[in-house]
């Protein structure tokens, strides 16, 4: 499922990621690889707020419609 869709305070596992391959990069610096284990703090008009490990990231809607979970 689309990250911006997954419930909030669940543990959730990256399993695609759909973008070029400059975002996927940029991404990957910032921790939001497949595998690794995120949880939605919130979302708000299609923009969803991450913890990834011990930080927190924010992505606009267009960004988080191409992360898929499970």
């Amino acid at each position: 499922m689309p990250i911006r869709l997954a419930p909030i305070g669940e543990e959730l596992e990256i399993k695609r990621v759909s973008a070029d391959e400059k975002v996927k990069r940029h991404l990957e610096n910032l921790g939001l690889a497949i595998g690794q284990k995120v949880e939605v703090v919130s979302t708000q008009g299609g923009a969803v707020i991450l913890k990834v490990k011990e930080g927190r990231i924010a992505l606009d809607g267009k960004m988080a419609a191409g992360i898929f979970v499970a």
